[in-house]
């Protein structure tokens, strides 16, 4: 190895992080089949919260957050009949770039049967940030996938209301069929809307699923418009039902209690009507 090549490995140390992991289903439980990870991330065995089986993974940064310059990445393979929730400790802080962005690339296969719950705390760009995030699902023959993408805007206690430099998003699930809902937005400083600065949150919820039909659909739309305008004035939100199946649901919040609150009463509402389930239960501390 040349004395370059040796500098930018060294350069790429806890900068240049990959976690992956393969589940499977171990009679009642889903248990970690194989799994590493390179800093930033920290592995953590999983841990079984509940009696479903269902395994919970967090996702363990202890670096603090990500720079300018940083490229992360979460890969996950579900295997047939597992279930999964990929979550994380506490938010996603994104620090001040004056230059590159930091990237975020997280890939999710749902093999037949599976059931994948992605449900991640919210990231939170400081003034002057730059993130950049992919996230992509593919569904296999009967599997579902339940997607939150939440989003502040910025440190509120410090006023960095809207202050990043920019956030780009995009979150692409596609079925085994090929049909796919793909959302793609740039938000930049000077680009964000006078009404959307009355709102410090705003976050996406993905209900995807191979098998269920029109009615489950429509009942577990019914429940999320109504969930959403129980809260109103704290809460501003849309239910729709894609050309591809599954439910979207997207809603901004004034506050992180009541984003967090939403969060609670959305995922409990698709696990009940999918599959007949509890809520979610975190205990992250």
């Amino acid at each position: 190895m040349t004395a370059s090549a040796h500098e930018a490995v060294l350069r790429a140390v806890g900068r240049r992080g990959v976690a992956e992991y393969a589940f499977q289903r171990d009679g009642a439980r889903t248990v970690v089949s194989r799994a590493s990870c390179s800093s930033p991330w920290h592995y953590l065995p999983p841990t079984h919260q509940d009696e479903t089986g269902c395994a919970y993974i967090w996702l363990v940064n202890p670096s603090g957050g990500l720079v300018g310059g940083d490229e992360v990445t979460v890969a996950a393979s579900l295997g047939p009949a597992s279930h999964v929730v990929l979550t994380s400790p506490s938010a996603t802080r994104v620090y001040r770039s004056a230059g590159a962005p930091a990237v975020q690339q997280i890939r999710l296969s749902v093999g037949a049967g599976a059931r994948l719950e992605w449900l991640p705390d919210v990231t939170i760009p400081f003034a002057g940030s730059r993130f950049q995030q992919t996230l992509c699902v593919t569904l296999g023959k009967g599997s579902a996938a339940v997607v939150w993408d939440a989003l502040a805007s910025g440190r509120i206690a410090r006023q960095e209301r809207w202050a990043f430099a920019s956030v780009e998003n995009e979150i692409q699930i596609m079925t085994r069929s090929g049909a796919r809902v793909v959302e793609r937005f740039r938000v930049a400083h000077e680009t964000v809307p006078r009404s959307m600065q009355a709102w410090d949150y705003a976050a996406s919820l993905f209900i995807m699923a191979d098998e269920p039909g029109e009615p489950v659909w429509e009942r577990l739309a019914s429940e999320l418009r109504e969930a959403l305008a129980s809260r109103r004035g704290e809460v501003l939100g849309g239910v729709s039902e894609p050309a591809a199946g599954g439910v979207l649901v997207k809603l901004v919040a004034r506050a992180a209690p009541m984003l967090g609150e939403m969060q609670d009463v959305l995922t409990s509402a698709v696990r009940r009507h999918l599959w007949g389930l509890p809520p979610v239960v975190f205990r992250r501390y």
